[in-house]
């Protein structure tokens, strides 16, 4: 597993950086460079149940380790979610779960805040999030400074 790290400095208060990131009409906008009609579901909830998923409904299932809001988020992915049917046990999601996925937001000052985003992924998926996480920030940044 490879950890890669994207920033990004936001001329924007936390809070509207953290809404922006998981307001379910924006989430779409800025995840659409990992999968178009992509969505987001969650309970909020330590150890609850989160879904990343396409505009099928197909994804991951994760759960969520830590919650700070609107500072941090962790989520742990668990497997994949297919047809509404969880697999969290399956050869091929094993060699990959427990990967995690973080998001920090640090007030820098008045008007700038740097979002950070960790996440754990093999070597054949980087260039994937390299793209998704360099892009898909830009958006947030365009959205929360001209919105």
């Amino acid at each position: 597993m490879e950890t890669l790290e994207y920033e990004i400095i936001i001329n924007a208060s936390v809070l509207k950086i953290w809404n922006l990131l998981w307001n379910e009409e924006t989430y779409p906008q800025w995840t659409k460079f990992f999968m178009e009609g992509s969505q987001f579901k969650t309970d909020w909830k330590i150890n609850g149940k989160t879904y990343f998923v396409d505009a099928n409904g197909n994804g991951m299932v994760s759960t969520i380790l830590s919650l700070d809001q609107p500072n941090s988020v962790v989520f742990s992915h668990l497997g994949m979610f297919k047809d509404g049917v969880e697999d969290t046990k399956s050869k091929e999601v094993i060699e990959w779960s427990g990967a995690q996925e973080k998001y920090f937001l640090r007030k820098i000052d008045e008007n700038s805040t740097e979002l950070r985003a960790i996440v754990h992924s093999s070597k054949d998926m980087e260039a994937y999030m390299n793209n998704g996480f360099t892009k898909g920030f830009e958006v947030l940044k365009n959205l929360a400074e001209n919105s």
